[in-house]
């Protein structure tokens, strides 16, 4: 081979041994970007549970009750019961 046949190959060579660096480089830095986004989704899965739990634990009807209770509040009776009728009257 001349040299004229020569450089533009050695040329394309280079160009081609730049690119897969710089394409292992960009999948390089994905895979670590991917693993963040993945543990971040983790942590707000387990944050999620949490406070799941944490309304089903403040919702319970046992716990409005005695908090009720201490407050001094009470069940209505039938002499403080109002019923309404649909017609309004």
């Amino acid at each position: 081979m001349s040299n004229r046949t020569l450089l533009p190959v050695v040329a394309l060579l280079v160009l081609c041994a730049l690119l897969l660096v710089n394409s292992q480089y960009q999948a390089r830095r994905l895979f670590i970007e991917l693993e963040r986004a993945q543990l971040r989704h983790r942590q707000l899965e387990t944050e999620w549970d949490q406070l799941q739990y944490e309304q089903s634990t403040l919702a319970k009807h046992s716990r409005i009750d005695g908090i009720a209770r201490s407050l001094g509040m009470a069940a209505p009776g039938p002499g403080r019961t109002q019923y309404l009728t649909a017609g309004g009257h």
